[in-house]
């Protein structure tokens, strides 16, 4: 039987209690929502925080909602929450994401921002919140500060986010666009071989601009911005979008590992950022979005 190491748990009561609390803890607190990536690390003595502080309370950080032309996501948003919401149908990006993530039991009980501030190389929403170009707010000591996804990933399994900080939110910008995500895995619900989100704003027959996010492909910061950068200002078309899935495979750096070697994993990098861009151009309402 996996036992975690000894730890003290403290249960928060606001975001202002949860500060303290970390800062009343030091460098070894972790704060724990959901419990799927951290329990089953302290099972396995790969994490031994030596006090856990619980946000399951605070209610000020959940929720789905838009705000001053902005879709907002509570980090303590639970991934079933975010799937069901109304407010998120008009980004279709995350309904695609969110259903192929794990199970309903997971999806039920892991959050969002439990999910972020993981920033593990093959986790979906990463990839996704970097493609709409999101901002993730933050709270800490200092106030608060708001940090663009793109610069949220400092590398794999670390953020921006101090130890002393925690992520409050996500907002998602609302303006025309279409969107879509699709995944290789080896089995329902298990981390992706490679993954692609596409989010595309076309104005006639040109694209204003262009977001891609690659997941498990060792993607800088889960982005390909080389082949954002090519589509931008060019034709929404099927060869376009082929280009810019070679581009991707090209400057991705995957690593070999029991999903499969780096030419798969690069050759599958360029079909799926062409296949989410084909999808996503699919939703794009009379040819513009």
């Amino acid at each position: 039987m996996q036992v975690p190491a000894a730890f003290q748990y403290r249960r928060a009561t606001s975001v202002e209690h949860a500060l303290s609390l970390l800062a009343e803890y030091g460098p070894e607190s972790r704060i724990v929502a959901g419990g799927h990536s951290l329990l089953p690390m302290m099972k396995l003595r790969l994490a031994h925080p030596e006090a856990l502080v619980d946000i399951n309370d605070l209610t000020e950080l959940a929720g789905v909602y838009v705000e001053d032309g902005a879709l907002v996501i509570g980090a303590m948003a639970r991934h079933a929450d975010l799937l069901a919401s109304r407010e998120a149908a008009c980004f279709a990006i995350l309904h695609d994401a969110e259903r192929v993530i794990a199970d309903p039991i997971v999806r039920n009980r892991g959050t969002v921002g439990g999910s972020l501030c993981q920033a593990d190389p093959s986790e979906d929403l990463s990839a996704v919140f970097a493609a709409l170009r999101a901002a993730m707010v933050i709270h800490g000591p200092d106030g608060i500060r708001t940090v663009a996804a793109r610069d949220f990933f400092v590398g794999p399994y670390e953020t921006v986010v101090a130890q002393d900080e925690l992520l409050a939110s996500i907002r998602v910008p609302l303006r025309p666009s279409a969107s879509a995500y699709v995944k290789v895995d080896r089995r329902a619900g298990d981390w992706a071989v490679g993954a692609a989100g596409a989010v595309l704003s076309v104005e006639g027959d040109v694209i204003t601009e262009a977001g891609i996010g690659l997941t498990a492909l060792g993607a800088s910061r889960f982005v390909a911005a080389e082949a954002e950068d090519f589509l931008t200002g060019g034709p929404p078309t099927e060869e376009r979008f082929a280009d810019a899935g070679r581009i991707a495979a090209r400057h991705c750096r995957p690593v070999a590992d029991q999903r499969g070697p780096v030419d798969y994993k690069r050759h599958l990098a360029g079909e799926l950022v062409t296949r989410a861009l084909r999808r996503a151009l699919g939703r794009c309402s009379c040819g513009s979005c």
